[in-house]
């Protein structure tokens, strides 16, 4: 029986190999590349959103109302997303998506005031949606295909791409301050990204569910009613499940996303840290992030997926926490260091469990953590605004610590090996 399940998985594989066409690890590369786009677009403006505040002249509530639009723009391209992608394909809905960010990152950098930078937020917040989606979904058709869990690596890919658009703007403010400089030159290193794609981005969109070695039970069967639809199936409400997963993940951006709007500022305006330095702190966050999804993969393997991420959104919380009870520049790092190392696997081990549940589960879940990744931290702004940013970047501790509560309440499943 052990063999002959082998030889079926084995069988399916290469079926799904030879419909694809694309050698895996050529596709990995390109996926990668999409994932290492995203983080470093991303991170590239908002690790200058202190020039961007001081260049409007804006204070915290305005900037989380900035922050505002680019979730605005997610949620506005949510309803599209499935039909778009359906139209499009994952593969073409990626490199469109990536051309509108460069070109709203150059706009960014020579807008004129605060009204037409919310406008290009929103858009950029629209365009990050449709890319953030498309390439999960092209992720999860690798895993699909190939029967190998690469997901945490496509995601430390992001953090890559956080991490190196960080120490970018920390080098770049050592001797200019111009943002068109800045963007300038992040733009023709997004450009030479997307030149990876070529030749290796997936043309079909495939979700079939891999054999697993393992799974972990939620707290709470799924009724016979909420089980996932197999085979061509019509649009329905998301199941009990589906929801769990999409909770999880908007915390988990939320705590993610505002990590990395928020860092900067706390660093210099709370933590006091000089300008040079005040850009450690998402850098910190990422590294971790970088370090931990490497080795997430195997991980997944050894412990299952639920353990890491109750476990490892608890230490993001509890480390935060303690940070800002401490105070200062080093309790600072070592609390956003937790935040990294702690919240690595959340996404992706989501990304995976919605896969798993269908293709428009994936869309529903993706287009949530793009809410939560862009919209959070404009919540964060608020609360700041109304209190400050240590009682905001509290709130973000608060958020981690749902994760674990959601993450209890998923069927997890454990895939057959890590790439």
């Amino acid at each position: 029986m052990r063999c002959t399940g082998h030889t079926e998985r084995a069988s399916r594989a290469e079926s799904h190999m030879s419909s694809i066409q694309v050698p895996f690890r050529r596709a990995q590369v390109a996926i990668a590349a999409l994932f290492l786009f995203l983080g470093f677009q991303y991170a590239t403006w908002v690790s200058r959103l202190p020039a961007l505040k001081a260049h409007l002249d804006l204070d915290e509530a305005q900037v989380g109302l900035l922050l505002m639009a680019g979730g605005a723009g997610a949620v506005a391209s949510f309803p599209l997303v499935p039909t778009v992608m359906k139209r499009l394909g994952s593969r073409l809905l990626s490199l469109v998506s990536a051309a509108a960010l460069v070109v709203v990152l150059l706009l960014l950098a020579v807008a004129p005031n605060y009204p037409v930078t919310l406008l290009l937020i929103c858009l950029d917040g629209v365009a990050v949606g449709f890319l953030n989606v498309a390439m999960n979904a092209q992720g999860a058709a690798l895993e699909a295909a190939y029967e190998r869990t690469v997901m945490a690596r496509f995601h430390a890919t992001f953090s890559a791409g956080s991490l190196t658009a960080a120490l970018l703007a920390s080098g770049v403010n050592a001797f200019s301050s111009s943002l068109a400089v800045h963007f300038g030159a992040a733009t023709v290193l997004l450009v030479l990204v997307v030149g990876l794609t070529q030749g290796g981005l997936l043309t079909e969109d495939r979700q079939a569910t891999p054999a697993p070695v393992q799974e972990e039970q939620p707290a709470e069967a799924l009724p016979a009613g909420e089980q996932p639809a197999k085979g061509g199936r019509r649009l329905t409400l998301p199941s009990r499940a589906v929801l769990w997963m999409g909770l999880a993940m908007v915390f988990g951006t939320v705590t993610e996303g505002a990590m990395n709007d928020w860092s900067t500022l706390y660093m210099k305006d709370v933590a006091e840290a000089s300008p040079g330095v005040a850009p450690l702190g998402i850098a910190m966050v990422s590294g971790m992030m970088v370090l931990a999804r490497i080795f997430a993969d195997g991980w997944r393997a050894r412990w299952g997926d639920g353990r890491i991420v109750v476990a490892g959104a608890a230490l993001a919380g509890a480390g935060l926490a303690a940070a800002l009870l401490a105070g200062g520049v080093a309790p600072a790092l070592i609390g956003f260091a937790c935040v990294g190392l702690g919240v690595a696997a959340v996404t992706p081990c989501v990304y995976v469990a919605a896969a798993r549940q269908g293709p428009e589960a994936l869309s529903l879940v993706a287009a949530m953590g793009t809410v939560g990744l862009l919209a959070g931290p404009a919540l964060i702004g608020f609360i700041a605004g109304g209190s400050s940013l240590v009682w905001g970047m509290g709130a973000v501790a608060v958020s981690a610590g749902l994760v674990s509560l959601c993450a209890t309440r998923i069927r997890w499943t454990t895939l057959v090996k890590a790439a």
